[in-house]
């Protein structure tokens, strides 16, 4: 059983993982491997556990303790438990947000993409997608509509980032993701060289006149096939499009432009995915 400690003073240091420490400060770039991220409710933290991830600290209302976080509680074997009312609680940032039970966990060991690429018939990449909402979301259509893996820039916001999880409604912990190279010079080149060195096409999502359109027979017959969506606002960038070896577009009706990235990656996902 874990360890129960009443919550009376908010200040007290080891409550800092919890609602004081940036996201980069939790992330702890000098030293990975003393890296932390923050998993929220019982789901999106069974999910992390299911998936090896250890749990470090838990926080949770009391009246929870024998309700909702139950389950959760008992699988985290002897760590602290941090509890207190609400009305003492509430002062903790984004507590109201926490549906329940939040858990700090230690961060893994960064996966190379080579790795998380092996035996991977179709994979996302995401060029500098920086919002967190967007990231969590397109992982969730990832793992929901059969990309085998999900690759990101170095530029790109953290898949742990507390938002991203959440959003990504644990998903996050289920699909292999990974970097593709350690600093933002290795995209577009040399990275669209390692996947193809990896056997796989590359398709650039892009609205543009010289692009295929998505039901493409040719795009489906790929055996292997990367998708490479772009940031937010300015899609992907020229270098990029050039560089791929497929542009496509999704057809647009009524007017409109263009897709946010994460409907986008879910249209394309399930119309790309291995046949």
């Amino acid at each position: 059983m874990p360890r129960i400690i009443e919550i009376t003073d908010l200040s007290r240091p080891e409550l800092d993982v919890f609602c004081r420490l940036t996201e980069a400060q939790l992330r702890n770039r000098l030293e990975p491997e003393k890296g932390v991220f923050i998993a929220e409710s019982p789901t999106v933290i069974g999910l992390a556990l299911d998936a090896g991830y250890e749990p470090l600290a838990l926080l949770t209302e009391r009246k929870f303790i024998e309700g909702k976080a139950a389950g959760i509680i008992a699988r985290c074997g002897e760590i602290p438990l941090y509890t207190g009312e609400r009305e003492v609680l509430a002062g903790l940032t984004g507590y109201e947000l926490t549906r329940g039970v939040l858990c700090a966990m230690r961060r893994p060991r960064p996966r190379d993409f080579r790795e998380v690429c092996a035996g991977a018939r179709r994979v996302a990449v995401l060029e500098n997608v920086v919002d967190a909402t967007n990231v969590g979301a397109i992982i969730r259509s990832a793992a929901a509509l059969g990309i085998d893996a999900v690759l990101l820039t170095p530029s790109c916001c953290d898949p742990l980032n507390r938002r991203a999880v959440r959003v990504s409604m644990g998903t996050v912990f289920q699909i292999p993701w990974a970097y593709i190279g350690e600093k933002p010079a290795d995209w577009p080149n040399p990275g669209l060289g390692w996947l193809n060195g990896l056997g796989f096409k590359t398709a650039a999502m892009a609205l543009r006149e010289d692009s295929v359109s998505i039901d493409d027979e040719g795009l489906a017959a790929e055996p292997k096939l990367a998708i490479v969506l772009g940031t937010e606002g300015t899609g992907l960038t020229v270098r990029t499009i050039a560089d791929c070896d497929y542009t496509v577009r999704i057809p647009m009706q009524h007017g409109v432009d263009s897709l946010n990235v994460a409907a986008a990656s879910a249209v394309a996902f399930w119309q790309l995915r291995a046949k």
